[in-house]
């Protein structure tokens, strides 16, 4: 392709590279990622409040549906790990205009995504307080927390498919662009989980008092309101994307098999992450009683609330990076790259404010725990948010690999580094040193500066800028 003719294509020069795109660049950026911020916000505003009336029930309530939730949140990183890697091509075969390679990677989620079902049935139903225990080892209140824990995790298991599948429309029609309609969808079933919590954690309007179970309960009949309205755009407007229950087995399998081979990638640097998290939160847990556990839930809730800025900047980049690349625009996505990862860093300095004015919810939420507990969540809150430039920028590095599918990025990189460094460094300070969960955490942290580096001199080399629906896999959509 001539110089001219990607001029005449994109409206962008491809000469000169610049830091900074233009305003209406932005503003298109913009009108991608705010919807899914807000959608993100509304899930953390409501998670909140759900936290504050759990709250209420006390700490030891309040660890226990924290720790379920932190094993439950492991089978979520799970689908939306399987919706990231079949979202590297959905988004291309977008940007191709190629509905069948569309719908080949709708089947993919769906599949895969169903098959983590059967880990989260031993997990909820089988097993939950073998495995629910390993949250609390060290802990003196282990035995109550896990009695709570229990009662929570059994019902939450009911929510395990529509929750899957809910993932899998709405990312795909986030890889569209169509960011508007998961918004609505996300508003009406988080609302709807607020009412039902109300309503059944204390027993409101005459409903029983079920408190944790309650909370469980309000999830799982928000969760398949959810999964009933993405049914029904399914059916009504019929995405490219979309298949029928008949036509989710109809796979071509050289395609499923690429799909699966840079998806794996994916899957192995978002679980080696969320594991990660996860034994790290039960060495924090172990450094004292239910007000640790119930300190450093409660930071992460409030957290939630300026963390929507990586989901906005990923899904952003993804999009617009692989619908230029799927169009086989490669000089155009380089310049976008830069433009892109330039508005990451002012956005994570921005996103830093936002979080340390949100530590003036932390008394006004939280205040009916205990004073230990609210100082452990005010503490974690400000450290979060000193952390958030190299957050959102580090998530847009990981944005731009994925989406011209260098899935080896994370894996050689964040990944090892995670098992053969963070993991050993943080078991040393649990087991050699006496300092508190906050401590803790700051030092693990402080290896994502590394990450950065390494991730910067990673995409230098371009491995990213990649039409995949080029080649081979073209052949196998045919």
């Amino acid at each position: 392709m001539t110089e001219k003719s990607i001029i005449r294509k994109t409206g962008e020069p491809t000469g000169k590279r610049t830091l900074w795109g233009s305003g209406d660049f932005y503003k298109k950026t913009l009108a991608i990622a705010v919807p899914i911020m807000l959608q993100q916000l509304i899930q953390s505003m409501v998670s909140l409040i759900d936290n504050f009336m759990v709250s209420g029930l006390g700490d030891i309530s309040m660890s226990g549906v924290n720790v379920a939730g932190q094993i439950l949140f492991v089978f979520m990183i799970f689908v939306n790990a399987i919706c990231m890697a079949g979202g590297i091509y959905l988004t291309q075969f977008s940007g191709a205009k190629d509905p069948e390679g569309m719908k080949q990677a709708f089947r993919f989620k769906v599949i895969v995504g169903l098959l983590a079902f059967i880990p989260y049935f031993l997990v909820c139903i089988v097993f939950p307080r073998q495995v629910l225990s390993l949250m609390v080892i060290g802990n003196r209140d282990a035995d109550a927390i896990l009695d709570q824990a229990v009662r929570y995790i059994n019902l939450m298991f009911f929510m395990g498919p529509q929750m899957t599948v809910a993932s899998c429309i709405a990312s795909s029609l986030r890889d569209t662009g169509d960011v508007k309609t998961p918004l609505v969808i996300s508003v009406t079933a988080t609302l709807t989980n607020t009412l039902f919590n109300w309503l059944l954690i204390y027993g409101n309007l005459g409903f029983p008092r079920m408190e944790v179970r309650g909370a469980a309960l309000a999830t799982v009949i928000a969760r398949t309101l959810e999964f009933g309205l993405f049914l029904a755009v399914c059916v009504r407007r019929k995405p490219d994307f979309a298949v029928g229950i008949t036509g989710i087995p109809q796979v071509r399998w050289k395609l499923f098999r690429e799909i699966f081979r840079k998806g794996a990638m994916v899957l192995f640097c978002e679980m080696v992450w969320v594991l990660s998290e996860t034994i790290t939160t039960a060495l924090y847990n172990g450094r004292g009683g239910a007000d640790v556990v119930s300190g450093m839930a409660c930071s992460f809730a409030i957290a939630n609330l300026f963390f929507v800025a990586f989901g906005g900047i990923y899904s952003a980049t993804g999009i617009i990076l692989g619908k230029s690349l799927g169009a086989g625009d490669l000089e155009l996505a380089r310049k976008q790259k830069t433009w892109l990862l330039s508005g990451a860093a002012v956005f994570g300095i921005v996103m830093m404010f936002f979080g340390l004015a949100s530590t003036l919810l932390v008394p006004v939420v939280f205040g009916r725990l205990s004073e230990s507990a609210v100082g452990i969540c005010r503490d974690m809150v400000v450290m979060m948010s000193f952390f958030m430039p190299v957050w959102v920028y580090m998530n847009g590095q990981q944005a731009v690999a994925r989406a011209g599918g260098d899935t080896a990025m994370g894996t050689y990189t964040d990944a090892l580094i995670t098992i053969f460094v963070m993991l050993p460094g943080v078991f040393a300070l649990a087991i050699l040193t006496g300092i508190g969960p906050v401590e803790m955490y700051m030092c693990v942290k402080l290896l994502d500066f590394v990450k950065v580096v390494i991730f910067h001199f990673w995409l230098k080399k371009e491995r990213w800028l990649k039409n995949l629906t080029d080649r081979e896999l073209s052949e196998a959509s045919a």
